[in-house]
């Protein structure tokens, strides 16, 4: 390893030389794979180089003359064009054994057995490949990779001055004309604007160093400056005192004053890079990381690292303007490849109307800070650098999963006509928030909100809903980047049910693993077939005794003096339930032998999500106080059909006589037992899928704030007894397509469908 290290220095310092000298592109590149095959005692070291579009053999030792220039490999094509593809890095011992090797008979490389590759990357797009072979099998050490990867670095500015790569020719070049892209949505809504890219590419002019000691000391200076300007960020956040996004910003202030960030970049400028090139370095390094990461909670916090870097290398480069620097001058929709919740903090909230994102997840810190903002949210849109120009105009419809790029001018006309009537909606809404939700013939439907943020609470007063139904107690968890001490929880509980008043607040304990992992949970997040019918949720927190202690502990003392509602997720056995309260009432008991104030009453609930717990029903209901019915969960289960995969959407269809049926039993057996029900998940937030839940007999749903408005429209434009009736119809002579079936009643009868 300390050969490998000595070959790297070896690398860089033959690398200066040949930057220097006055030999042509050719000449210096022939150069190049001479220095790395000598210092890494590499029996083969090419360059290929994107031209017209495919990547060409540029220089090689150790392969046949004869091949330069005339082997090429497109994008995805053998092993150099993956590498180009995925912008990713391969170290294989066996190269023959990868799927996508191919052999080119004309290079003479039949006897090379190990290959390392890594991408020569310009403006976060490959635009050739340095890659080693060697005759014998074996992996190349880490520091040898890394060597390799910053003689790309170095590469790339020398290719790019020299003109040897098409810039312009990378894959998947700007189109002309509408597209139209897809992603997933994270925070729900609808927007038009131009496109803003969030900040422009720095473009890194010197990589290797003169001065060493210079280099730290500039890299030392913006280190201080970054950090002031995060101190300030977070002491200039809107949102009032306490807040997840105090914590999000303290994890994010964490990674701003880590050490080991810092002594990597210094390493890095030891081996003879420039400051910009040694952070270059060092986020190239972390975003390779981050391809190889599987769970998504770990990933997220990688990406707040990634906001960070962008930080110092602007700072370090002086190109410190971003979109949010320069100011939004209209109404505008940011493109990022990702953002930090700090960088998103810093635009004029009154311009900014959306967000599009290349990654992002439903758990990363930006999503909630966006989500408080009120700002829509679509992540995961390939190619949006390739597709969206600066300036282009761009309608967001994160409810549908879509961005429309440079839309026609009568599809824009169409699309401000539905954002007016989108807007006329939510004033009539806005007027019905003290109504109310009552049908025709005076039944009353209990509209309460799903919530998982301590500002979430504030939504009950905005929306006219009647309380909390559901509150998921693991956003608290999900968040944070050290496991939540009890007094913490208990803080967090209390500041929940003060912000609820006097409207009642059922909160669901932990419910993680699955695709919900903890990283600082390490078995949890070991690798299942199946993670939605894995470790999770209630079976996860009875293994993790502790843990749910805990949690109940904190409950119980914030609640002190007031009604406490507590449910238990994914409950597929009664014993499971008779469990999970055993846990409560131990802590109750040991709460009052140290004479501390309790709650006034306690509700104990469960969660229908699994199908079997219907089959037991009759043993469960005497022991619970309340149900509520998981329809997200439960309609996957019953359909075995995966709620994210699009291959089976027409199979996921909450209105369809299996799922109606299936709660129509669960309505007949809680009246008996005089249990209350609701059902907390999507299909109550939709208008048509609600008023079949009316008319199955269900009259209390938990929905998104944002649906509460449309949904109470619709509950006082219904006659209970007419869609009861219909419903009961229908479930008896089931027709092909329930949905439209309902549909047409509803419009029949005057029923305001949003």
């Amino acid at each position: 390893m300390e050969s490998a290290a000595i070959a790297a220095r070896n690398i860089l310092t033959g690398l200066h030389e040949v930057m220097a000298s006055g030999n042509h592109a050719q000449a210096k590149l022939n150069q190049v794979v001479n220095i790395i095959g000598e210092a890494l005692s590499s029996e083969v070291c090419s360059i290929y180089l994107l031209r017209d579009g495919v990547l060409e053999l540029y220089a090689t030792r150790g392969l046949n003359q004869d091949a330069v220039h005339v082997t090429r490999l497109g994008f995805g094509e053998g092993l150099v064009g993956t590498i180009a593809e995925n912008v990713e890095t391969l170290n294989l011992d066996e190269a023959a054994a990868h799927p996508a090797f191919r052999y080119m008979p004309e290079t003479g490389e039949e006897r090379f057995h190990s290959f390392a590759g890594v991408p020569i990357v310009r403006s976060e797009r490959a635009v050739g490949v340095l890659a080693v072979q060697h005759a014998d099998p074996r992996k190349y050490a880490e520091v040898e990779i890394e060597a390799l990867q910053t003689t790309a670095m170095v590469l790339s500015e020398l290719i790019a001055y020299a003109g040897l790569i098409d810039e312009a020719g990378t894959i998947g070049s700007s189109q002309i004309g509408t597209v139209v892209l897809t992603g997933l949505p994270l925070v729900s809504g609808v927007a038009a604007g131009t496109a803003i890219f969030h900040q422009p590419n720095v473009r890194i002019e010197h990589t290797v160093a003169e001065d060493t000691e210079a280099e730290r000391a500039r890299v030392y200076s913006a280190f201080d400056k970054m950090r002031e300007q995060i101190d300030r960020m977070a002491n200039m956040a809107e949102f009032g005192a306490g807040g997840e996004h105090e914590e999000i910003l303290a994890t994010y202030k964490m990674f701003a004053y880590d050490e080991g960030w810092s002594r990597r970049i210094n390493e890095a400028i030891d081996s003879g890079l420039t400051a910009e090139a040694a952070i270059e370095r060092v986020q190239q390094r972390t975003r390779m990381r981050m391809r190889q990461i599987d769970d998504p909670l770990l990933a997220d916090r990688m990406h707040d690292l990634e906001d960070l870097s962008n930080r110092l290398l602007r700072i370090v480069s002086g190109q410190m303007s971003t979109a949010a620097q320069l100011g939004l001058k209209q109404d505008s929709i940011l493109v990022a490849r990702n953002l930090g919740p700090a960088e998103l903090l810093e635009y004029d909230k009154r311009r900014l109307r959306g967000v599009i994102l290349e990654e992002g997840s439903l758990t990363a810190h930006v999503t909630i800070v966006a989500r408080a903002m009120g700002v829509p949210v679509l992540g995961r849109v390939a190619g949006v650098r390739q597709t969206i120009l600066d300036g282009d105009m761009l309608l967001l419809n994160a409810d549908e999963k879509t961005v429309i790029v440079r839309p026609a001018a009568a599809v824009q006309q169409a699309f401000s006509s539905e954002l007016a009537d989108r807007q006329k909606k939510k004033a009539r809404y806005a007027a019905l928030r003290d109504e109310p939700s009552v049908t025709k013939d005076g039944k009353k439907v209990t509209l309460m909100i799903n919530a998982g943020l301590r500002d979430d609470a504030l939504a009950i007063g905005l929306s006219g809903a009647e309380g909390i139904g559901l509150f998921r107690t693991e956003f608290q968890f999900l968040i944070s980047a050290t496991l939540p001490q009890r007094e913490r929880q208990q803080r967090f509980y209390r500041e929940v049910l003060d912000a609820a008043g006097d409207k009642p607040v059922v909160f669901r304990t932990i419910d993680v693993g699955g695709d919900k992992a903890l990283p600082y949970l390490k078995h949890v997040s070991d690798e299942e077939e199946n993670p939605a019918l894995g470790w999770r949720a209630l079976r996860l927190a009875l293994d993790q005794e502790g843990l749910m202690k805990a949690q109940a502990r904190a409950l119980l003392e914030a609640a002190a003096g007031r009604n406490l509602n507590v449910m238990f997720p994914m409950v597929s056995e009664p014993w499971e339930f008779d469990a999970a309260k055993q846990v409560f009432e131990t802590q109750l008991e040991y709460l009052a032998s140290r004479k501390k104030q309790l709650p006034s009453r306690i509700r104990y609930g469960a969660m229908l999500e699994v199908p079997a717990l219907a089959e037991v029903l009759d043993v469960l209901l005497p022991k619970i106080d309340f149900l509520s019915i998981g329809t997200n969960d439960l309609t996957q289960f019953l359909f075995a059909a995966d709620r994210a995969d699009p291959r089976l959407a027409e199979r996921y269809d909450w209105l369809s006589p299996a799922i109606l049926r299936f709660i129509r039993r669960v309505v007949l057996a809680c009246r008996e037992h005089k249990v209350d029900l609701a059902v907390c998940g999507e299909m109550g937030g939709r208008t048509l899928e609600a008023l079949a839940l009316m008319g199955i007999g269900i009259d209390r749903l938990s929905i998104t704030p944002a649906a509460v408005g449309a949904v109470k429209a619709m509950v006082r434009s219904t006659n209970m007894a007419d869609v009861e009736g219909f419903i009961e119809e229908l479930l008896s002579n089931p027709t092909a397509n329930f949905r439209q079936e309902i549909s047409n009643w509803a419009s029949k009868q005057g029923v305001e469908i949003g």
